[in-house]
């Protein structure tokens, strides 16, 4: 499933393509993803501007000259892609066929000729246009935890968030309550580089007085470290992830844990081999030596 640094880099192609667009039509052709879709949910994207693309934690957030945000979740499988070719000299793009994938459920004519569409094999993704004044009371978007990636988010936020909490650690930060964005690779990334194992018990890294503890410390600048680095070239490409220009994600190249089961760990002198092992259903990869 995407993870923050693959919707932040959806969100920038997003961005970079489309914002100031007006949608000319707006074309559905299923019932929904894992949500039916809102029946009129072509109509409230019809002549509508995208003045602004924004991301709160794994949700994209296309605000609309109408007072509406266009709110996605890219599910498992999700994806946007754009087709249209500049026409010679102008600002304009030829119109050409567009030839609509298997998986393809919303297609947007934008106002220069290009196609918008949105594609989810899985669909397990999620869209919906809902008021931009009544996102504070979103039912998701209004419980989500910090953006680790903030020039704000710090130990002693991360401390507030863990403090109290009994459960793994690695579950902690994978609950888009406690930290926003971060799924199953980046959770290990992140405690692998901070040198915690994912099964510490979260509460842990919280002293009693509710400061962060050393193990918090270098939590946080791993989480916004890994991140931030992820973000700089794309994500992690990992069988369905790709921008919307179609790029793939490298940082799966700098895997430290993750997918690295029985490889030699590969922090300076650790002799120590990733395993892999469950956690609530999921594949946890660490080091059984440096990691505690």
């Amino acid at each position: 499933m995407p993870e923050l640094p693959e919707v932040e880099t959806v969100r920038r192609g997003l961005d970079k393509h489309v914002r100031g667009c007006v949608v000319k039509s707006a074309q559905i052709h299923s019932s929904g993803l894992r949500w039916p879709f809102q029946a009129d949910l072509g109509r409230k994207l019809t002549g509508s501007q995208i003045e602004i693309c924004d991301r709160r934690g794994k949700y994209l957030l296309l605000h609309l000259d109408t007072g509406n945000t266009w709110v996605t979740h890219l599910g498992m499988t999700g994806g946007f892609s754009i087709d249209g070719r500049p026409a010679k000299g102008r600002q304009v793009y030829e119109p050409k066929p567009h030839v609509r994938s298997r998986h393809e459920h919303v297609t947007l004519l934008l106002c220069d000729g290009r196609v918008l569409s949105f594609s989810d094999p899985r669909r397990f993704g999620s869209m919906e246009v809902v008021d931009t004044n009544a996102l504070a009371l979103h039912a998701v978007l209004s419980r989500l935890g910090p953006e680790p990636i903030d020039s704000t988010f710090d130990a002693d936020q991360l401390a507030g968030q863990l403090h109290g909490r009994r459960c793994s650690i690695k579950a902690a930060i994978m609950n888009q309550q406690i930290v926003a964005g971060v799924g199953n690779i980046y959770a290990c990334e992140a405690l692998h580089r901070a040198r915690i194992s994912p099964r510490r018990m979260a509460c842990t890294l919280v002293r009693a007085s509710g400061q962060p503890t050393d193990r918090c410390q270098r939590l946080a600048v791993s989480l916004t470290d890994i991140l931030q680095r992820a973000i700089e070239i794309g994500g992690s490409t990992l069988r369905d992830f790709s921008g919307i220009d179609g790029e793939v994600g490298g940082f799966s190249l700098s895997f430290r844990a993750y997918d690295r089961e029985d490889l030699r760990c590969r922090r300076r002198n650790c002799f120590g081999v990733i395993r892999r092992y469950e956690q609530a259903g999921r594949s946890t990869f660490a080091c059984p030596v440096c990691q505690r």
